[in-house]
C-alpha cells in the first residue's frame, strides 16, 4: 500500500500511548541487530533486492542466500536474464521450491527490458504493473530499493503489528484491511524513516517475534507489546503448519524437475518415470508442470525446460 501522508487515524498502543512509541525501540533495535544481508547492502542494486523478494517467499533466507549469489553473477540485471529462456531461470532455481517463481521473475525481467530500458522502475505503480509482481512485492521493492514509504505486510510484519498493537497472537489467514489500516497508521512520516522502520520490522518477526517460541525477553518493545500487556493469550489459535512433503504430488514434481534441470537438453518419459513409482501420481505431477509451463512437451514422451 502506498502512502505519501498519514490518511487514516494513528494507531494506538493497549495503554492508549500512540503507537509511534514503537519507532525508537524498534529502529534502535535493527540497528543494532540486522543482519548483512547482499539484498540491504549499500551497494545492493534494485534488481538484487527484487530478486531477493522473489526469492524469500516462502523460503528462509538461509537457503535463498548461495542461490541469489549465483543468480546474481549470472544475471546481474534484468536484461541478462530475458536474454535467456525461462527454462535456464527454472534450472538455476534449484531446490528453492515453488519454481513457478522463476517463471514470474523472468517473465518481470523481461517487462522491466520491454518497457523500462532494462532498469527496475521505482514507481510503485510500475512495478505493480509488472508480471508476478503483487501488492507485497511492489512495496517491498519500492520500500527496500528506493526508500519510499509504503506499508510493507509480510509474515513477520503482520504477526508483529498483531501482538504489539491488537493484542493477538497470530495474524488472520489472510491480510486483512484492518491490518493494512494499522501498518499505514504506524508508517513514520519521513520516507526513508519509513522504509527503515519496514525492514525493521521485518526483521523483528524473522529473529525475536517469532511463530512457535517468540523472544519476549529479547524484544524492545515488550513493555509496549498489547499481547504481553494482556497476559500472552494463547486463544487464538496455533500458528499455521506447512504442509507435509513427502509423498505429495508436490515431492514428485520435484523430483521430475530435478531430471530435467540436470539435464543439457531433452529427457525421455523412461527417465521420469525413473524417479517415481506410482503412475498415476507420476503422471497428474507431470502434467501440472506443463500446465504450469514448467515443462515443455517436444514430441511424445519427450520433455525440456521451457524455451519461450
Amino acid at each position: 500500500m502506498s502512502a505519501t501522508a498519514s490518511s487514516s487515524p494513528a494507531a494506538a498502543l493497549a495503554d492508549g500511548r500512540p503507537a509511534t512509541e514503537l519507532h525508537g525501540p524498534v529502529l534502535d533495535w535493527y540497528d543494532d541487530n540486522a543482519r548483512e544481508l547482499p539484498w540491504r547492502g549499500p551497494d545492493a542494486s534494485p534488481w538484487s533486492v527484487m530478486v531477493s523478494e522473489f526469492m524469500l517467499q516462502q523460503t528462509p533466507v538461509v537457503r535463498v542466500l548461495p542461490v541469489h549469489q549465483a543468480w546474481l553473477t549470472r544475471w546481474p540485471t534484468p536484461g541478462a536474464l530475458a536474454a535467456e529462456p525461462p527454462g535456464e531461470a527454472v534450472r538455476a532455481w534449484g531446490r528453492l521450491g515453488y519454481p513457478r517463481r522463476a517463471l514470474r521473475l523472468h517473465a518481470a525481467a523481461t517487462a522491466i527490458a520491454e518497457r523500462h530500458d532494462g532498469r527496475v522502475p521505482s514507481s510503485h505503480a510500475a512495478l505493480l504493473a509488472l508480471p508476478g509482481v503483487g501488492e507485497y512485492t511492489a512495496a517491498a521493492v519500492a520500500s527496500f530499493a528506493y526508500g519510499q514509504r509504503h506499508a510493507v505486510l509480510d509474515t513477520n510484519v503482520r504477526r508483529v503489528f498483531a501482538r504489539a498493537v491488537t493484542g493477538v497472537r497470530y495474524p488472520p489467514s489472510a491480510t486483512t484491511a484492518a491490518e493494512r489500516r494499522v501498518a499505514q497508521a504506524l508508517l513514520p512520516d519521513d520516507a526513508p524513516t519509513a522504509a527503515r522502520w519496514a525492514v525493521a520490522v521485518m526483521e523483528l518477526g524473522a529473529l525475536v517475534c517469532t511463530a512457535r517460541t517468540p523472544g519476549c525477553g529479547r524484544c524492545p518493545i515488550t513493555d509496549r507489546c498489547a499481547w504481553r500487556l494482556a497476559g500472552s493469550p494463547a486463544h487464538d489459535g496455533p500458528p499455521r503448519r506447512g504442509q507435509t512433503y513427502a509423498g505429495t504430488d508436490r515431492q514428485v514434481r520435484g523430483k521430475l524437475l530435478a531430471v530435467l534441470r540436470e539435464a543439457e537438453g531433452t529427457v525421455s518419459q523412461a527417465e521420469l518415470d525413473a524417479v517415481w513409482n506410482e503412475p498415476a501420481q507420476r503422471a497428474r505431477a507431470l502434467d501440472g508442470l506443463v500446465a504450469d509451463g514448467l515443462v515443455e512437451p517436444v514430441s511424445p514422451g519427450v520433455y525440456r525446460l521451457p524455451l519461450t
